[in-house]
């Protein structure tokens, strides 16, 4: 009898239902947009920041470089004569720690043993600085009026017996390259910056290869600089063998060039040490904890997570993410408000219209709870409908989100020293000096919690509204359907 009733006033009045359903639909859609959006803003600033310190990764330990003391400090280049008089191309390497102040090598051990650490190794981010060219002699060139008595030996016009011209040409023409270089720990290939670079082609490092001359590449700067798989590439008068190019999988590379630590350390004469330690926590809720642990016992270090990097950036990205956290949250919340309010309304008037059929119903016999339970039950089947239709319309504003991809640029403020500020505050080798500027495009995943809160919020819904209606109709008496009999 209860469903028999409720499927023919539903059906009688399917127009004042799709009123009600359409407003919690609304209300539904949005919410799921807003959610799924808001979940694309955190994938995409997860894509980002991986970009920057690698898989795995749950935070970095590094040391702020000292200001330079004294101009000593800073790069000299030397360039030798040409004895034979020859014009023959000279060029000179300078390779020198970037951006940090170098640990000792023990401080990898030490970092490893700390509480809540699952894994650690070091690095060491360096740059090479070379400067390469040639010295063009110049050419003496008489004056064209030698033939006369001023410039002949012995001439009439008491000349000088010196023949008189000019020295032209010549001169220097040096280019200045500038690239960074990252000495990897090959024996722990799961952790640090190059994780976040993919092989396409050759291979990565061995774990015996930790001494050895061979180099992976990024892509971008073997493209740049026309290097190839089984080539060489050479710094400071080393010869690395090319073994592997290695694709970003966003943003720009970590370096331009990978070889093992210990040939990183002997190019910088850095014997045992390192720049950067990567940690991975035991347990990703507690980096927290793990980070005050390791700042407390390993003084004189910067330990920067991967929160603290997400501080700092900035750009569309950052600002469509606020949106969508604080405007689209409490736009979400303000429509459902008004929606549940006017379902409830809604529901409430339509009761009031079936005044006489209620109370002819209670003067049959139906009881108040009866008939309560009666318009509760309408009013949330037009809530689940209402959730049917939003979820629809949800889906369907997330899938062209995602189709149109709109691309957000994530800016990445230069770090200094091992700071948070930026991409080299967090490991990424050869990027404290300016910001970087990434481009991420968006997309909008729905997820089954998402659709789950849809379909909560639509028996809410529902029960609101049907509370509304439930109160007004316990409340009507008999006698008032009879004074509305004409």
């Amino acid at each position: 009898m209860f469903f028999t009733y409720l499927r023919r006033e539903l059906r009688r009045r399917r127009k004042a239902a799709l009123v009600v359903a359409s407003g919690l639909a609304l209300g539904i859609a949005l919410v799921i947009v807003v959610s799924s959006v808001s979940s694309g803003m955190g994938k995409a600033q997860d894509k980002v920041l991986q970009s920057l310190y690698g898989l795995g990764t749950d935070m970095t330990v590094t040391k702020a470089a000292q200001p330079q003391a004294s101009s000593s400090d800073r790069p000299r280049f030397q360039f030798d004569a040409q004895a034979d008089g020859s014009d023959k191309e000279q060029s000179t390497d300078r390779v020198m720690v970037q951006g940090f102040q170098t640990l000792s090598a023990a401080t990898v051990g030490k970092v490893g043993t700390q509480s809540g650490v699952s894994d650690a190794v070091g690095g060491l981010s360096l740059t090479v600085l070379k400067v390469s060219g040639q010295f063009t002699r110049g050419q003496f060139q008489q004056n064209g009026n030698a033939g006369g008595g001023q410039g002949a030996p012995g001439g009439n016009g008491g000349g000088t017996g010196q023949p008189q011209g000019e020295v032209r040409g010549g001169g220097a023409n040096f280019d200045v390259n500038n690239y960074s270089v990252f000495g990897t720990d090959v024996t722990r290939p799961a952790l640090g910056p190059l994780t976040s670079s993919k092989i396409t082609s050759g291979r990565t490092f061995t774990t015996k290869e930790t001494d050895a001359k061979v180099a992976v590449l990024d892509s971008a700067y073997a493209k740049e600089k026309k290097l190839k798989l089984g080539g060489t590439v050479t710094v400071k008068g080393v010869k690395y063998k090319v073994i592997g190019i290695a694709t970003a999988d966003s943003g720009d590379a970590a370096a331009n060039v990978y070889i093992p630590l210990r040939q990183a350390q002997t190019l910088s004469d850095s014997k045992n040490k390192v720049t950067t330690i990567y940690v991975k926590a035991a347990d990703s809720q507690k980096i927290d904890a793990v980070k005050s642990t390791i700042q407390k016992n390993i003084s004189g270090t910067t330990v920067t997570t991967s929160a603290d990097l997400a501080d700092t950036v900035s750009g569309s990205l950052s600002t469509a993410s606020s949106l969508a956290t604080n405007v689209g949250k409490w736009l979400s919340i303000a429509v459902l408000v008004a929606a549940f309010l006017v379902a409830g309304l809604l529901t409430s008037s339509a009761v009031s219209r079936r005044v006489r059929e209620f109370g002819t119903l209670k003067a049959l016999g139906w009881k108040s709870g009866r008939v309560t339970r009666q318009v509760v039950g309408e009013a949330i089947v037009n809530g689940l409908v209402g959730g049917a239709l939003g979820i629809a319309l949800g889906l369907a504003g997330a899938y062209v989100v995602t189709a149109i991809s709109p691309t957000l640029q994530a800016q990445l403020g230069g770090g200094t020293g091992g700071g948070a500020g930026g991409p080299g505050g967090f490991g990424g080798p050869g990027r404290q000096a300016a910001a970087k500027t990434l481009d991420v495009a968006l997309t909008a995943p729905v997820s089954v919690t998402t659709i789950g809160v849809a379909v909560g919020l639509a028996v809410a819904g529902g029960l609101i509204a049907g509370a509304f209606g439930g109160w007004r109709a316990s409340r009507l008496r008999p006698a008032d359907a009879l004074r509305r009999v004409e």
